[in-house]
């Protein structure tokens, strides 16, 4: 579902021109990817906090890590791009672990 912004918001003169429909779509899916991006998220540390020691590698663990890792990292970009440059309140609403942002930006040899 998509909702255009109050008329009464856009700037004198763009309202019917093909840029501001351009602006507009261009949002939708700036928010449409940070939305898939916030599941992803939530997926990883899902799976990284159901890691069981007892019964996986500690490779596992390494493995989720790193994977969670990555899928912050993406998602952080891409609030910045939507224009949110303070990523704590997201670290505190996904419940992101210290050591996974303290992984954040590495590169890995595969």
């Amino acid at each position: 579902m998509t909702v255009r912004p109050p008329q009464s918001l856009s700037r004198h003169g763009t309202a019917g021109s093909g840029l501001n429909v351009f602006e507009y779509e261009l949002m939708a899916e700036r928010a449409d990817a940070l939305g898939r991006h916030g599941l992803k998220v939530e997926k990883a540390i899902a799976a990284l906090n159901g890691f069981d020691g007892g019964t996986q590698q500690p490779e596992e663990r390494q493995r989720l890590l790193d994977e969670a890792a990555d899928a912050v990292w993406a998602f952080l970009i891409q609030r910045e791009i939507c224009g949110f440059r303070d990523s704590r309140d997201a670290v505190c609403r996904y419940g992101i672990p210290k050591e996974v942002m303290a992984r954040l930006g590495i590169v890995r040899k595969r």
